[in-house]
């Protein structure tokens, strides 16, 4: 097996390559700053080199040319990956890793730059970043627009890497343990929120199970890279991916979200409703 082959980038992207040694050197540089256990430390590999292995190898081809490897792809880049980045809490670290006087201006921005501030409450939105975290996997999926964003190396890459991006988001979101505020969302949303993200995904998985047509014929169009798959056993187990495996994805976030809601809960630190004092009875006083 030529491994060297397979780490070969199928479309080499300095784009990519540059945004990944970036986030690395900031995560390492970070690390000066900021105590970082091990298993934060593996998590944030791990999330890289899955990250890096789905967009820049010779598994890029065949995501290209399959429907099931394609959705093993973005299970990966929606999912997988950023969970695990997000799981490191690698925000603080990177932002240690910044030269001081990047921190200088950047917090000199967040405090005086209104069009910062917007950019900031829109990353981190408890209503629209679980909406552009399920609709981008809804929208991508529709067989007009899968048709041309395979075509199109433009519209492919802006595929994943909005895929990317709003996996982040939406994982920084649910993975927060902090109470609320200052987090964004609350602990007892970030529980729901992965089952309202789950059931459309797992709805259009077991669509495309059960459709007995060629709902991609672009796969037929550029090649299937493995000819014993037809277009129908391909579709089947590329909606078993997005059925089984995606569902038990955001059913681990759900688990991290409710151990931060028991833990908060055991501490005390959620918010306390105020309670309402009864009228003192007639006559008295």
């Amino acid at each position: 097996m030529d491994v060297l082959g397979w780490l070969r980038p199928w479309e080499f992207s300095p784009t990519f390559v540059l945004v990944f040694l970036a986030a690395a050197a900031l995560f390492v540089r970070g690390r000066r700053a900021h105590r970082v256990g091990k298993v934060r430390q593996w998590l944030f590999w791990a999330g890289m080199i899955v990250l890096y292995l789905s967009l820049h190898t010779r598994i890029d081809y065949y995501a290209e040319r399959m429907f099931f490897i394609h959705r093993l792809q973005h299970l990966v880049l929606h999912h997988l990956g950023p969970l695990l980045v997000m799981a490191a809490f690698p925000g603080q670290v990177m932002r240690a890793g910044l030269p001081l006087a990047w921190r200088t201006a950047l917090a000199r921005a967040r405090r005086h730059n209104r069009a910062v501030r917007v950019i900031e409450a829109l990353a981190t939105h408890k209503v629209l970043v679980p909406l552009l975290f399920v609709a981008l996997v809804l929208v991508w999926l529709e067989p007009t627009v899968q048709f041309y964003s395979m075509l199109d190396w433009r519209i492919y890459r802006f595929m994943n890497w909005s895929v990317v991006i709003s996996g982040c988001l939406y994982w920084n979101l649910i993975l927060d343990r902090r109470p609320s505020p200052p987090a964004a969302m609350s602990p007892g949303a970030r529980i729901f929120s992965p089952i309202l993200t789950m059931v459309p995904q797992m709805i259009a998985g077991a669509v495309i199970v059960f459709t007995e047509h060629d709902i991609y014929p672009v796969f037929d169009l550029c090649g299937r890279a493995l000819s014993d798959f037809s277009a129908v056993d391909d579709q089947i187990f590329g909606g078993l991916i997005m059925w089984i495996p995606a569902g038990l994805i955001e059913t681990f976030g759900l688990m991290v979200a409710l151990g931060t809601l028991m833990r908060l809960s055991k501490r005390n630190r959620l918010p306390q409703r105020p309670r309402r004092q009864r009228p003192a009875p007639a006559g008295t006083g």
